[in-house]
């Protein structure tokens, strides 16, 4: 059926109304900008700009700037920086896209390969254009109730998640039918462990009522770093340190710690702070190093980054509450095994508390929201770092809207906030690579600059 611009699986609309999350001023022409940038990576892209599966970051980009306030030339230019390296669009074939219009099932023979993403992406456009619910209907019946697609979507390093928090977040049919087309052409690797956990703690729940409240997550974290079988399970040379680490060596024990993880629909909202804080913590006290200069780790950054999307869900009155506390189990436990794959970085207040940012700030009360859009909109960058640092801004806002007062708040008051803008700041300002990678190694830091001697 005909859809209105703006609300059709084909077409971005960006309106200056609605910035996202954090609910920056934004202008007419950024809007129109922004749509425009956005239309043609749909049109012109490939969801991988290679043929090892790196993705496409510009539509996280591109509204992670839009969302903390950047005007059209840094939108622009967050465009140009990363355009000239994608894969070219493929064109869907018919025949394929027709199978899948037959029966959901026939997907079995197309999910987890890339080349059909431009398949999925024609089937769930043209579902979306079909349902009088439109892309919330399709999010149900082919994401939420399908235990095999949904693993896939937190699979990638959960990029398939983080482009449909941007879809979700901005109300855009056309980013969310990416983001599950994305979804479908990631492989399955973690299903086993999502489901084997979750079966586990409602085995348990059910054989106790009155079975053990699950623990601040910062105390599982701790947990894992206590048990010496998970602290070594990953290994430098692992190819996938969670598939060929943690998954082989210590997968009973894993998936034990996972099944503590259960989060009540009453207790849904603050659980849902709790593990926004509990990532920001994790990464940042693991991106201080006792004698390198401050690094995030790239993989623990996607998990802070992914973060938001549960605001939104949390928000959706079609999404039942205990749908939405499955979600976010799932989440926790992501965050447990991809802390543990990362070689169980060292973690505590004292490594946030002791920084000492880099440079001074001009304005002596500048804002953690100043620090983050003054020094981050000019970067040049495939998107990483303002979506870190916008994560961070409504990780704060929450924190201090609703929950500063907690006793599992880790990240309190002002001055650690600012450290922690500081933090991702100077990180992506000095010199060496942008991210360390497998922050629990001590190999992982060997090239990176020390401290001493960098001039950030």
């Amino acid at each position: 059926m005909a859809t209105a611009p703006g609300s059709s699986p084909y077409l971005v609309r960006i309106v200056p109304e609605d910035s996202g999350l954090w609910k920056v001023p934004q202008t007419e022409v950024a809007a129109k900008l922004a749509s425009d940038l956005l239309q043609e990576d749909l049109e012109k892209h490939h969801v991988y700009f290679n043929q090892n599966g790196f993705h496409n970051h510009i539509p996280h980009h591109i509204l992670a700037l839009y969302g903390t306030g950047a005007g059209p030339d840094i939108l622009q230019k967050g465009y140009d920086d990363n355009a000239n390296y994608q894969r070219p669009a493929l064109k869907p074939h018919d025949r394929i896209v027709d199978d899948l219009m037959k029966t959901w099932s026939h997907a079995q023979k197309y999910l987890g390969k890339d080349q059909y993403y431009p398949d999925f992406l024609r089937f769930f456009q043209k579902e979306m254009d079909a349902r009088s619910g439109g892309w919330s209907d399709v999010v149900a019946e082919y994401l939420l109730n399908d235990d095999d697609m949904l693993a896939r979507l937190f699979a990638g390093f959960l990029h398939p998640l983080i482009q449909l928090m941007y879809g979700m977040e901005w109300k855009q049919p056309a980013i969310v039918a990416e983001a599950l087309a994305q979804t479908a052409v990631h492989g399955n690797d973690l299903k086993g462990f999502l489901l084997e956990s979750e079966r586990l703690a409602a085995a348990a729940a059910e054989e106790d009522q009155k079975s053990e409240k699950m623990p601040a997550i910062v105390e599982l974290l701790e947990a894992i770093g206590k048990d010496e079988n998970l602290a070594k399970a990953a290994r430098m040379e692992d190819g996938n340190k969670i598939r060929d680490g943690v998954l082989v060596r210590a997968r009973e024990d894993m998936i034990r710690v996972a099944s503590r993880v259960r989060v009540r629909p009453d207790e849904l909202d603050e659980r849902t702070a709790e593990m926004f804080d509990a990532c920001v913590y994790m990464a940042a006290a693991a991106a201080v190093h006792p004698s390198k200069v401050p690094k995030f780790d790239f993989f623990l950054m996607h998990h802070v980054n992914s973060s938001p999307i549960f605001l939104t869900i949390n928000a959706q009155p079609w999404i039942s509450a205990e749908t939405k506390a499955r979600l976010l189990e799932w989440k926790i436990r992501m965050d447990l095994i991809q802390y543990t794959a990362r070689g169980v970085p060292a973690l505590s207040l004292d490594k946030i508390a002791s920084y000492k940012p880099k440079k001074e700030e001009k304005t002596p009360s500048a804002t953690i929201s100043d620090i983050i859009t003054r020094r981050l909109h000019p970067l040049s960058d495939d998107g990483h770092a303002i979506k870190l640092g916008r994560a961070a801004l409504i990780c704060h806002d929450l924190l201090s809207r609703k929950y500063g007062d907690r006793d599992w708040v880790k990240i309190r008051g002002d001055d650690p906030w600012n450290k922690v803008a500081h933090l991702i700041v100077d990180s992506v300002e000095a010199p060496g690579e942008t991210w360390v990678r497998s922050c629990g190694f001590e190999e992982a830091w060997k090239d990176m600059p020390d401290a001493q001697d960098a001039k950030l």
